[in-house]
C-alpha cells in the first residue's frame, strides 16, 4: 500500500511544486493542509486536484485540534512542514504575523506530531487495513531558508553548521523554527530531518516575489524595481528541482540531520533583472513593438533599497550532492528560459491575482 505524506502549506509556491512532483510519481498518497493565506492558491494544484492520491483540508497549523484530526485521520508516514509566512518585505510591514505562523505554527505543529508518533506502533499492524506507519518509519521534514545564515561577503559558502544570524523579522522567525525543531529531536526523540534552500524561482510563484514581479510588470510595461544597485547576490533554485531534493532528504535522510539545497547559481540581484528582460526581449518582440520599447531593459528602475538587506546568500550543496545523489536539472539560463515561458503561457493564473490580490505595489518601506 501507498505511503501517506502530510505537506502543510501545499498550496504554497514550493508547496504545491512538490504535491504535483509526488502524485505524479505515482507512489505517495498526499493530504494537504494550507490555511489558504494570500499567497495560497488551489489553482496552482488544479492537474493534481482530481487524482485519488490527493487530498486538501483547509487548516492553520497553529490550530491543534485541527491539527490532531488530521492526524488522526489521514495517519500520514511522515509530514513535510512548508507552511509559512515568506516575504522579507512584508515581514518589514508587518512581523506578527511571521511569529505566529513560523513560530507559533511551528510549535504546535511539532506537538502534534510528538503526540501522533508517540501513538504509532512499534512494529507494522498487520491487522490494519490502513497500513499504519511504524514509529521508527515516521519522519518529519522541515523546509527552511538560507537566510537564517544572515549575510556573506564577497567569499563564502553557507554550511549546515554556519551559525546563525538572521536579520529580517522573516529570517528570526524561520531561525526560530530551526531551533524548535532540532529542541523537539533531542528532549522528544521526535524524528526530524530539515533543509535549507536557497532562493527559488519558477512556474506559480506568487508575484510579489522578485523573479515574477519584474516578468509581469514588463509585460505590462511597468518599471522594473531594482532595491539599491542591484549589487546584492542571491544563489538560485529551480523550484522543480527543490521539489526532487526534498523527496530524496525524506525518502533517504538521517534523523537529526540537515541538507542545505542550492542551485550554485549565484546573480546580483541586477543580472536576475536583465537576464529576464533579454529572454523577453527574444520570446515576445510584439510586445516591445506595442509598448514602443527597443529591450525591456529601458524599463529598469533604481529604487531605494530594502531596511537591512542582506547582501549575499551562497550555498555549498555538498552534503545533499554526495550523501543523497541529488544534483540539479535546470541552471539559471535554461530555467528562467521556462519560467519567464510559462507566464507568458498562463495567465489564466496570474492575471486574477494580480487584480484582486497583488498588483505590483511596493512592500517594505517601513
Amino acid at each position: 500500500m501507498k505511503k501517506r505524506v502530510l505537506v502543510t502549506g501545499g498550496a504554497g509556491f514550493i508547496g504545491s511544486a512538490l504535491i504535483r512532483y509526488l502524485v505524479k510519481r505515482g507512489e505517495i498518497k498526499i493530504l494537504n493542509l494550507d490555511k489558504l493565506t494570500y499567497a495560497g492558491n488551489l489553482e496552482s494544484l488544479q492537474e493534481v486536484a482530481d487524482s485519488g492520491d490527493y487530498r486538501f483540508v483547509h487548516a492553520d497549523i497553529c490550530d491543534a485540534p485541527s491539527v490532531k484530526e488530521a492526524l488522526n485521520d489521514f495517519q500520514p508516514h511522515a509530514i513535510m512542514h512548508l507552511a509559512a509566512e515568506s516575504h522579507v518585505d512584508r515581514s518589514i510591514d508587518g512581523p506578527s504575523a511571521f511569529i505566529q505562523t513560523n513560530v507559533v505554527g511551528t510549535a504546535v505543529l511539532l506537538e502534534c506530531a510528538t503526540e501522533y508518533w508517540r501513538g504509532l506502533p512499534e512494529s507494522e499492524d498487520q491487522s490494519s487495513t490502513l497500513s499504519r506507519a511504524r514509529k521508527s518509519d515516521f519522519r518529519f521534514l522541515h523546509i527552511s531558508t538560507d537566510e537564517v545564515y544572515g549575510s556573506l561577503g564577497a567569499e563564502g559558502l553557507f554550511r549546515e553548521e554556519t551559525h546563525y544570524d538572521p536579520r529580517s523579522p522573516y529570517s528570526a522567525s524561520k531561525a526560530a523554527s530551526d531551533h524548535l525543531l532540532m529542541a523537539w529531536h533531542h528532549t522528544y526523540g521526535l524524528p526530524v530531518l530539515m533543509t535549507n534552500c536557497s532562493n527559488n524561482y519558477g512556474p506559480f510563484h506568487f508575484p510579489e516575489k522578485l523573479i515574477p514581479l519584474v516578468i509581469l510588470n514588463a509585460l505590462e510595461g511597468k518599471p522594473l524595481p531594482v532595491y539599491g544597485r542591484g549589487d546584492h547576490v542571491r544563489d538560485w533554485l529551480f523550484v522543480d528541482d527543490h521539489a526532487k531534493a526534498l523527496t530524496l532528504v525524506l525518502e533517504k535522510g538521517a534523523p537529526g540531520e540537515k541538507y542545505n539545497v542550492g542551485g550554485n547559481n549565484e546573480r546580483t540581484n541586477l543580472q536576475v533583472v536583465e537576464t529576464i528582460c533579454d529572454t523577453l526581449d527574444q520570446l515576445c518582440p510584439d510586445y516591445l513593438q506595442r509598448l514602443n520599447l527597443k529591450s525591456f531593459r529601458e524599463l529598469i528602475t533604481f529604487v531605494a533599497d530594502r531596511p537591512g538587506h542582506d547582501q549575499r546568500y551562497a550555498i555549498d550543496a555538498s552534503k545533499v550532492r554526495s550523501k543523497l545523489g541529488w544534483s540539479p536539472e535546470e541552471n539559471f539560463d535554461t530555467g528562467i528560459v521556462k519560467t519567464v515561458q510559462w507566464y507568458l503561457d498562463n495567465g489564466w493564473w496570474w492575471q486574477p491575482i494580480r487584480a484582486k490580490k497583488y498588483s505590483g505595489q511596493r512592500l517594505g518601506t517601513k
